[in-house]
């Protein structure tokens, strides 16, 4: 309890010091604010005898400021209107004599009209601005006059030997025109056209090029894009025209192609393959740059004109094909359309880019609808000429037995077919799920077997089946020949080949059959009563007992008639092929001569012995010999 009260004590007495403590510095703060706030009154009254120098002195400053934004911009007026009537003096005298600093005119004079637009508190300004307007609106005329002379000036046709210089060497007419060549005589060329390079010619200087540039720019931001694009459609279009009249474009439609004669008519579509290359690779590519150029960060307009400064030259261009796409069918058609179709795919890449903006589809797809076009009609031109071949019924008749004018035609024709396998890959590739080979191969055996049927049908106008033999033997070979000796072999097949190679060898048999099996059974030593039972072997029998005097003479009498009857026909007749007559005349020389022979050895020597002999063996085997190789010689023609 002491304890406690000790403690009790000791804890008053540091209370009271520290009360003591506070009192004490409450004072002292006290004093501190009285000094203080003595200070503040003494300088309030200090700031407001100094307020009215202040005042003065920023009034003073802020008026100097004032003065020099004045003068600044007084300056910049004054400046204004010296530039406004420098650039007047530029404007007043034209673009002719300096376009490059009348261009630079034009653009001070819209920002002189800039300047004054927001400075419209002056007086003058409305009146400046109104002036430079004015002036403006001159200039833009004239502007718009230079283009048109400058586009004019420099839009000159292109001569063709200038467009000839830019294909590649191989495709240059050598005569220095398209119509003096075949118009399809490149077709070894196009094979390798992914080689080829072409250089468009530059149509305007590219010095004159910026300029254009630039003048159009200034009349589109003048707002005189419709004339802009009015004159450059004007001037551009026509000599598109002009170029391609120099050329040799015509426009033509079907009434003109139906009236031509085929001549005519063929030399005008291999130029106009020519011409469709020309005018896609180089002048309507080049005719792109130079609007590509002009109107280069104007793509709108840019493609706008380019479209309708070339519309009408295309139109021209797809009209003849599609004139010769809708006339009347024939099968010497088929290869122009072919060679026709042929480039309508080779330029479907460059169409696609040179004339690739909107306003070119219609372009684009009149170009399309004449590729299917001339696809479509190519196609049907090949049934046409399939029927055409087995039902062909010209009066042209060989009388000699050798190939016929349609056999050497068709096969001509079968053989071009394969000069285009590349082209027919693609025409029956979008017809027939990419089966082309299959599809050439089933076409071209198509028309041989046409061929083969009116070659039997022709074959049955000859009253001599002797000749009705030789002359499908000749045909079949002349056929089997010409395929194993072109790609129609890899088309048709070994087998093909092997199977009309048999059917050649059985009218070769079948024209040794009916030729010499009557005058060999006149060698034999059977009876007059079993003669009709010879056959083609010319064998004779060892005895020639039962056989009389007279019935020899009758043999050697009939054998004599029959032969010069055989060999003065005959040797009328033709085999064309060197190897075929050879081998024809040594299989009937195999079985004549040695039935002869023997005939003579064994039944000569009754005739010899009597009067005349020389009357009934007339000729000794080598006289037959002799006389056989004057056979299937073609000699004129006496009569069926």
């Amino acid at each position: 309890m002491a304890a406690y009260t000790v403690v009790m004590e000791n804890l008053k007495e540091r209370a009271e010091f520290m009360k003591e403590s506070m009192h004490k510095s409450q004072t002292i703060t006290d004093n501190m604010i009285s000094i203080l706030g003595s200070f503040d009154h003494r300088l309030s009254a200090l700031e407001t005898a100094m307020r009215p120098t202040q005042i003065r002195t920023h009034s003073i400053r802020k008026a100097h400021e004032n003065i020099d934004k004045t003068l600044k911009v007084a300056e910049s007026i004054l400046a204004q209107f010296d530039l406004a009537r420098q650039t007047e003096a530029k404007i007043l005298r034209g673009p002719h004599e300096d376009l490059e600093s009348y261009l630079e005119a034009v653009n001070q004079l819209r920002s002189i009209v800039k300047f004054f637009s927001s400075t419209k508190g002056l007086k003058s300004s409305i009146g400046m601005i109104n002036h430079a307007s004015n002036l403006l609106a001159k200039s833009v005329l004239k502007l718009e006059e230079e283009f048109r002379q400058l586009l004019t000036s420099y839009s000159k046709p292109v001569e063709p030997d200038r467009l000839f210089d830019c294909l590649p060497q191989s495709l240059r007419p050598s005569t220095g025109s398209p119509s003096k060549g075949d118009g399809t005589g490149m077709k070894e060329h196009q094979r390798s056209l992914e080689t080829v390079v072409y250089h468009p010619p530059a149509l305007i200087p590219p010095r004159i090029l910026p300029l254009l540039h630039e003048l159009a720019q200034q009349m589109i931001q003048a707002g005189h894009q419709q004339q802009l694009y009015t004159i450059y459609k004007e001037i551009r279009s026509s000599v598109v025209e002009q170029s391609l009249r120099k050329l040799g474009v015509e426009r033509l439609g079907k009434e003109d192609v139906q009236k031509m004669q085929w001549e005519v008519l063929e030399a005008k579509i291999g130029n106009w393959i020519h011409f469709m290359r020309i005018s896609v690779k180089l002048l309507f590519a080049a005719e792109k740059k130079v609007s590509d150029q002009i109107f280069e960060g104007q793509d709108s307009l840019r493609d706008q004109c380019f479209a309708e400064v070339t519309a009408n030259s295309v139109a021209v261009l797809l009209s003849f094909g599609e004139a010769i796409a809708k006339s009347k069918r024939s099968p010497e058609k088929l290869f122009v359309l072919l060679d026709m179709y042929e480039i309508m795919r080779e330029l479907q890449s460059e169409m696609d880019i040179v004339f690739g903006s909107k306003y070119c589809s219609e372009m684009r797809e009149a170009a399309k609808v004449l590729t299917d076009r001339l696809a479509e009609t190519a196609q049907e031109t090949f049934v046409d000429f399939e029927e055409a071949v087995e039902k062909d019924a010209t009066k042209t008749s060989v009388l000699d037995g050798t190939v016929h004018p349609l056999t050497s035609y068709v096969i001509n024709y079968v053989k071009f077919l394969f000069d285009y396998q590349s082209t027919l890959k693609q025409l029956f590739g979008d017809a027939d799920d990419g089966n082309s080979k299959d599809q050439l191969g089933v076409i071209t055996t198509r028309i041989l077997q046409a061929l083969q049927s009116n070659l039997d049908g022709k074959s049955k106008q000859y009253k001599d089946p002797a000749l009705t033999q030789l002359f499908l033997m000749n045909n079949i070979h002349y056929i089997v020949r010409s395929v194993r000796r072109s790609e129609a072999k890899d088309v048709l097949g070994d087998d093909w080949v092997q199977i009309h190679r048999r059917v050649v060898q059985q009218h070769a048999n079948q024209y040794k059959r009916i030729s010499w099996s009557k005058i060999l059974q006149t060698l034999s030593v059977q009876g007059v009563s079993t003669a009709g039972s010879g056959s083609f072997t010319g064998e004779v029998t060892s005895s020639n007992s039962g056989i009389s005097r007279s019935t020899v003479k009758d043999r050697f009498k009939t054998f004599n008639m029959l032969f010069e009857e055989i060999h003065q026909r005959q040797s009328q007749w033709t085999v064309p092929d060197s190897e075929l007559r050879e081998s024809l005349r040594l299989a009937v020389a195999e079985v004549l001569l040695p039935a002869y022979r023997s005939f003579i050895k064994r039944f000569g020597p009754m005739i010899e012995g009597g009067k005349n002999p020389q009357k009934y063996i007339r000729y000794t085997p080598e006289d037959l010999e002799r006389m056989l190789a004057e056979f299937f010689e073609g000699k004129t023609w006496k009569g069926p």
